[in-house]
């Protein structure tokens, strides 16, 4: 019998030689890219050549791999679990939604179309063909495959040809662990109500069930945990504890936690939220800083004092131009610019500092052109091809590196460019930088995760930074406490039998 291969209708035998196990949620932010993550990381610290896998991800948020693709953020953090780099095989396909019915697919790395959600949906029978193929090339190399749901597996309308859930696991026969939060409610119903909406089949490919975040008395969850193994003839594997201050790449949602010193020694931080943010995993490095105040500034919120205005990514330039000026951000950079201010735009939030942005061949939405903020002489024109690479470069500033990595579809030419934000190490220069010294612009993510030129681009906005660890140490750390926590409160026995 193959790993997972029901026996009846209703039970399922799952052998030690089960090399693939899929993590799904009974909600989206159920805790999946964290368990993944944690899981990978036990494995790893135990000798086991693992990688993580999604086969479908929708997300803002990505990650250029080491063979020049695009997957996920949460799956390249999962990489990091392993110790590996990231591959396009961890993410075959990657969705960056570009407006409220459309997103650009990505398919093994690379953007392949837009399509509308019907059009994908139609589309998907040959998603799955490279989420197999991917699935295949991974499954060969390692001994152990952990895999991330989507959403949940019980969204009815989402069923029917299915790559991200239970349509993925019944064509690749692997097991499934459900996994839910209890902080958000109803847990035993999120739980007992996903298994009821699934197939027998499917129902029987379920191991058991994770809580997670969990906080108060355990005792009093024990009656309900009796009664759900009771009910549905599946055990809870764990109740894994809230973990306060547990600080990981978010897969798209925005963080808005703060870390404030106390006194009067703040670097004051705001960033827009605008409709297409992408990337803004871009801050998690100034979010963690204790000398640091970032605030990101939704829609209809006025634009607080701040020493330093960031303008992020985004997946819809002219859009999130649009909603910039309507929330009344141009006047107030130029007033925060009056004031002493300093304003950094990364990539497309660099491409809303020049004149203006075309769009001539409709990349992004409408054919059209936009004025930009004016605050650099230059214009970029948006291309279907999208540059992909990871960098290193000098900051102009000071002699400091950058470790980061380029995303982006548009190509911007002007005279301000020629004074530049820093030089790649193959000597091609990268941005721009105001003649005052007021406003820097890179089409560089993860400007502010190398400690040498986060501290140096603190000190230009007027902070003396104290030393402070690197965002990837800090990721390290993180992914150790969570694997202790996991080796602690989950029988990881039982979902790898014969190694843990």
């Amino acid at each position: 019998m193959r790993a997972g291969v029901p026996e009846s209708e209703t039970s399922v035998s799952i052998p030690s030689t089960a090399r693939t196990l899929m993590i799904q949620g009974t909600t989206s932010d159920a805790g999946k890219s964290i368990l993944v993550a944690g899981l990978c990381r036990v494995l790893a610290r135990r000798g086991c050549r693992v990688a993580p896998f999604k086969p479908q991800n929708m997300a803002l948020n990505s990650a250029v791999t080491s063979d020049g693709g695009e997957i996920g953020r949460a799956q390249a953090l999962q990489a990091q679990a392993c110790g590996l780099p990231p591959h396009s095989d961890m993410n075959p396909v990657l969705l960056k939604p570009s407006s409220d019915t459309g997103a650009q697919v990505i398919i093994h790395g690379r953007a392949v179309m837009e399509l509308d959600a019907r059009a994908y949906h139609d589309y998907k029978s040959v998603a799955m063909t490279a989420v197999l193929e991917s699935h295949a090339r991974l499954i060969s190399q390692y001994d152990f495959i952990v895999v991330e749901g989507a959403g949940s597996p019980a969204e009815i309308n989402l069923r029917d040809n299915d790559i991200a859930n239970m349509g993925f696991a019944e064509r690749i026969d692997c097991p499934v662990v459900l996994i839910a939060d209890i902080d958000r409610g109803g847990v035993f119903a999120h739980l007992v109500g996903t298994l009821q909406l699934l197939s027998a089949t499917e129902q029987a490919r379920v191991i058991g069930f994770v809580i997670n975040k969990f906080r108060g008395d355990i005792n009093l969850l024990t009656p309900g945990i009796d009664w759900l193994e009771d009910y549905t003839e599946k055990p809870v594997l764990g109740v894994l504890p809230y973990l306060h201050g547990l600080h990981l790449d978010a897969e798209d949602a925005i963080n808005t936690g703060q870390n404030v010193a106390a006194g009067e020694h703040t670097l004051r931080v705001i960033v827009p939220v605008f409709s297409r943010i992408s990337n803004h995993t871009d801050f998690d490095a100034l979010r963690l800083h204790p000398q640091i105040d970032l605030q990101f500034i939704g829609p209809g919120q006025h634009p607080p004092s701040a020493d330093l205005i960031v303008l992020p990514g985004s997946k819809n330039v002219r859009m999130d131009l649009q909603w910039l000026q309507e929330n009344g951000w141009p006047d107030a950079i130029l007033r925060h610019l009056r004031y002493g201010g300093k304003v950094i735009g990364i990539c497309g939030g660099f491409q809303m500092l020049g004149e203006r942005i075309d769009d001539p061949h409709g990349v992004e939405g409408a054919v059209g052109c936009s004025e930009g903020l004016g605050l650099f002489d230059m214009v970029t024109e948006l291309h279907a091809e999208k540059l992909l690479r990871q960098v290193t470069a000098t900051l102009a500033l000071e002699v400091a590196p950058v470790e980061g990595y380029e995303i982006h579809c548009g190509i911007s030419t002007g005279p301000a460019l020629q004074n530049c934000a820093m030089t790649f190490s193959d000597g091609r220069l990268d941005g721009a930088m105001s003649l005052d010294g007021s406003v820097l612009g890179t089409y560089v993510h993860g400007l502010f995760d190398t400690p040498r030129a986060r501290d140096a681009l603190m000190r230009w906005a007027g902070l003396q930074p104290s030393q402070v660890a690197s965002i990837s140490e800090i990721r390290e750390q993180q992914l150790e406490r969570l694997a202790d926590v996991l080796e602690r409160e989950l029988d990881c026995a039982a979902l790898f039998p014969g190694v843990l």
